[in-house]
């Protein structure tokens, strides 16, 4: 009993020096700092002097290391039926409810000076939500990242394993510090699910990446191959390219952060491209979190998007009637008030679809079809950060407009759907 009460003690003398999200990230007996293990922490959040070199150049003997954490979402929701990416909906009713979204659970481990590994885990259906039998209530949990790091230098690391795979900013980006409700559509909408183009799991795919960062950290580069879409066990490797330059300060995250709550000067100018066999997308985005006085910072994320399946439909590895040319725009705005710790931001996204006659998947009217793939998200919200990233509550209210229509040929006409949500987040590692 005596033991409990101490642990006890101590974790609260420990959870009550954390301020803004800010826990550091401590080891050994005099407090030497450990690598930050976890993707989905930024490290903005870990305090003290952070260098990877020191810990692996270090004469004192090797003795392997864990972190551990959690990062849950959940929310109220006041919706329409037709809103999201279900062009036949047109339902204009409004639903309630209430939602466990998100409910991971973070592994790390430092397993030699240079290997490391991190295992991740999540719900694969949103808990409350309306299901095909009725509201999901047992959920079982699925392994959503599993990969192992070997960092030969700063400047050549080597991660394979499931792991979030894109070519932007956006489609790399942790869950715990977003800075809207939530991730995007468009960033997804290939490499979403199983049943999707590519075939992943909530973004992820299985393979081996390359990274490194260059020039006092400031550029770094990645490029990996992935299993992608696979019908056979013979189709062509995915193939995902970035290159990024941080004009400021060096970003080391692997999972990026969505704004950074005013610590740091941040601008990232990145480009990359994602192929396989017909497939390729390319994208260039913006990134820019700086303080503007001493009371708050301003958060800026865009990018742009050319996706296509290519027009080759002799191919068994054919895209063609899977993604149409589509140019994707994303950007979200927000400014982070330091003394009220509340953050009021926009967002928008639209994706146009201009398709090639072998892309109509069906349709014989181009035009109908374009439209009804068309659509634009935009809204915004406001959140409280209660203790940061580790306890915050986010209010938004984002509309989608889509092309509605009752089946193939049939006449289209764009509606906008409305969506409320009041979402809780509890980050804890």
């Amino acid at each position: 009993m005596k033991k409990l009460l101490f642990s006890a003690t101590a974790l609260a003398m420990c959870l009550s020096h954390a301020y803004a999200g800010e826990i550091p990230l401590k080891g050994g007996k005099k407090g030497t700092p450990k690598k930050n293990l976890l993707r989905e922490v930024p490290n903005v959040l870990v305090t003290g002097n952070t260098s990877t070199e020191q810990i692996e150049d270090s004469a004192a003997p090797f003795k392997p290391s864990i972190q551990l954490g959690a990062i849950v979402h959940m929310y109220a929701s006041y919706e329409q039926g037709g809103y999201g990416p279900g062009y036949t909906s047109s339902s204009e009713d409004w639903g309630k409810g209430f939602s466990l979204y998100r409910s991971r659970v973070l592994v790390g481990g430092q397993l030699s000076k240079k290997g490391s590994f991190f295992f991740e885990t999540d719900l694969p259906k949103i808990i409350g939500s309306q299901g095909a039998t009725g509201k999901n209530v047992e959920v079982s949990q699925i392994v959503l990242d599993c990969q192992y790091e070997h960092k030969f230098a700063e400047a050549f690391q080597v991660i394979a394993g499931k792991q979030l795979v894109s070519n932007n900013r956006n489609g790399l980006q942790g869950a715990a510090s977003l800075m809207a409700n939530d991730f995007t559509f468009w960033q997804y909408s290939n490499n979403m699910f199983s049943s999707s183009p590519l075939q992943n799991n909530y973004g992820r795919d299985l393979g081996v990446n390359f990274r490194g960062l260059l020039l006092k950290s400031k550029l770094e580069y990645r490029l990996g191959f992935f299993t992608g879409r696979n019908i056979d066990g013979k189709a062509p490797l995915r193939t995902v390219g970035r290159l990024v330059y941080n004009f400021l300060d060096a970003d080391k995250n692997f999972y990026y952060s969505g704004t950074n709550l005013g610590v740091g000067k941040t601008i990232s100018l990145g480009a990359g491209f994602d192929a396989q066999a017909t497939y390729s997308s390319y994208d260039v985005d913006l990134f820019v979190d700086v303080p503007i006085t001493t009371a708050g910072s301003i958060t800026f994320n865009g990018a742009y998007q050319y996706q296509t399946g290519g027009t080759n439909t002799t191919s068994k590895y054919s895209f063609a009637s899977l993604i149409p040319n589509q140019n994707v725009l994303f950007g979200e705005l927000g400014y982070y008030f330091k003394s009220l710790k509340i953050q009021p931001w926009l967002r928008y996204e639209n994706q146009t679809v201009s398709a090639a006659n072998e892309q109509l998947q069906g349709w014989t009217d181009k035009d109908l079809f374009n439209k009804a793939h068309t659509s634009t998200i935009f809204g915004g919200g406001i959140n409280y950060f209660f203790n940061g990233y580790g306890t915050n509550l986010r209010l938004s209210y984002v509309t989608f407009t889509k092309g509605v229509g009752t089946g193939v040929d049939q006449p289209v006409e764009n509606k906008t759907f409305g969506s409320t949500w009041l979402q809780l987040q509890f980050f804890f590692f």
